[in-house]
């Protein structure tokens, strides 16, 4: 049944599920939160919040949906309802007519500015109070080796 795979370890299977279960406590928890007390889903505060750190508060569609991590027409139809909201608009790029750039609004930057307090104490809850500096340590040593560069060929 090997086939040549390298299964995982009992150790290994704990450590992985209880990631995956952790992950998904995660999104969840955030997500619940963003949606009570800021009517706004994670995916459009990420969006908020990656505008926000620009200069000018607007950058490409396509940068935005990689900062993100999702599809370009998951990030148009998100972008469709921030915009219905008056909380970031969309243009042709001045340099380049073929690229769209978003912007986020005044009404925009004041829904993040109010949405960040609830979610900041939310991340807070759920991760950081529960960790020493230790591991926090870890955990950042650990996600800076997941998100490296891509293994080589199995």
């Amino acid at each position: 049944m090997t086939d040549g795979v390298r299964w995982l370890s009992p150790r290994e299977q704990q450590a992985w599920r209880a990631y995956l279960h952790a992950d998904r406590l995660l999104r969840e928890g955030l997500e619940r939160q963003l949606r009570r007390d800021a009517h706004m889903s994670h995916v459009h505060y990420q969006i908020l919040v990656h505008l926000s750190e620009c200069p000018d508060r607007s950058r490409s569609m396509t940068s935005l949906a990689r900062l993100v991590d999702i599809s370009p027409s998951r990030l148009s139809h998100a972008m469709s309802t921030l915009e219905s909201r008056g909380w970031v608009s969309r243009c042709r790029d001045a340099d380049n007519g073929r690229s769209v750039v978003a912007r986020l609004t005044d009404v925009g930057f004041a829904a993040l500015t109010e949405a960040a307090p609830g979610h900041v104490r939310e991340v807070r809850r759920r991760v950081f109070d529960r960790l020493t500096s230790e591991q926090i340590d870890a955990m950042a040593a650990i996600a800076a080796v997941m998100a490296g560069p891509e293994p080589g060929p199995i």
